[in-house]
């Protein structure tokens, strides 16, 4: 009898774990610091959010002060590539805080700040990305009108919807879209109810057949230029064709990424239920904070106005020759 009430009495104080690491300390999923005689669980899972977040927030906070301390790029490209940047900057220093937050100062209140923080990041680098690639169907399909007052109202429209839309939802877990007070409505992420998670991923689908299509539009419209080049110069030369081959590859690989990155997590939080191991949410979510560690590479870095930015930022021995243009979309 002793021995039991003591037992009862040691659980009774048991804090309630909170988002993705609920029901995930059991003995393969956690590692286990002891300090004083005290147990202090850390899940390996969160450590490797929390590096992943950090790598994000390092290589898109160096893209955001380029951008911004760059006069040349300010063409609406480069707006939207901020834009992205910021975001994934945002969602990278989410994940640090999330993971401070998560076993320093646990409580409801921190837990729904940060998933909602954490939603509205990851919900506007992804309108980012669907926005970007507007801007490059547009540089295509209106190539004499790009350069107009009319496209920068454009960006600026979709930037106020990008930004509005990914507040919008990342506020809804706060505002009390949420599971605190029933957990029987729980999903995979908790504090999310399943049907804020829904939401979410349905949003994704739609951004992503919307992307597809836009790129398969564009790949229509890139070759159908490069038809009409062979047409002028009467024949097709290889290095026609190599350049069409290499635009085509680049957008598959843009569209492959981003798909391979986020379609595992979007379907299991559509198909997942919270009796599933935890092991399942941060197996599909871990590969998709990738996609935010990515898209500085493809979108910035391979960028030569940035080579050039990040040449002079770092070294201040680059010297320009001549006047110098910012290209367009369809030329990149």
């Amino acid at each position: 009898m002793n021995e039991s009430a003591m037992l009862n009495e040691s659980g009774a104080g048991s804090p309630e774990s909170s988002w993705l690491e609920a029901e995930a300390f059991d003995a393969n999923q956690t590692l286990a610091l002891s300090s004083a005689g005290l147990d202090f669980h850390v899940n390996p899972w969160d450590i490797m959010l929390c590096l992943s977040g950090t790598v994000i927030a390092c290589e898109n906070a160096i893209v955001v002060a380029i951008i911004f301390y760059t006069p040349t790029l300010r063409n609406p490209m480069f707006i939207l590539i901020g834009s992205l940047a910021t975001a994934d900057l945002l969602a990278g220093m989410g994940l640090i805080l999330n993971f401070a937050f998560q076993y320093l100062v646990s409580s409801d209140t921190i837990s729904l700040i940060t998933v909602g923080f954490l939603v509205a990041s990851f919900t506007a680098s992804i309108s980012s990305l669907l926005a970007i690639t507007v801007d490059r169907y547009l540089s295509l399909y209106n190539a004499l009108t790009y350069f107009s007052e009319n496209t920068l109202h454009y960006v600026h429209l979709m930037l106020v919807g990008t930004w509005g839309a990914s507040l919008g939802l990342g506020l809804l877990p706060v505002l009390g879209w949420n599971c605190l007070d029933d957990a029987s409505t729980c999903s995979i992420v908790r504090p999310l109810n399943r049907t804020n998670l829904t939401l979410l991923a349905t949003s994704f689908f739609v951004i992503f057949v919307l992307m597809l299509t836009l790129y398969f539009k564009i790949c229509k419209i890139v070759c159908h230029h490069a038809h009409q080049i062979a047409l002028q110069q009467h024949f097709f030369t290889t290095s026609h064709y190599v350049a069409t081959k290499k635009g085509i590859s680049t957008l598959a690989i843009i569209l492959g990424t981003f798909g391979a990155s986020w379609l595992p997590f979007a379907i299991y939080c559509l198909v997942g239920e919270r009796e599933y191991p935890p092991v399942y949410t941060y197996a599909t979510l871990l590969p998709a904070t990738y996609n935010s560690m990515i898209n500085p590479i493809i979108y910035a870095y391979r960028n030569t106005e940035i080579q050039r930015s990040i040449y002079m930022l770092f070294c201040g021995c680059f010297q320009t020759n001549g006047l110098y243009r910012s290209r367009s979309p369809s030329e990149v």
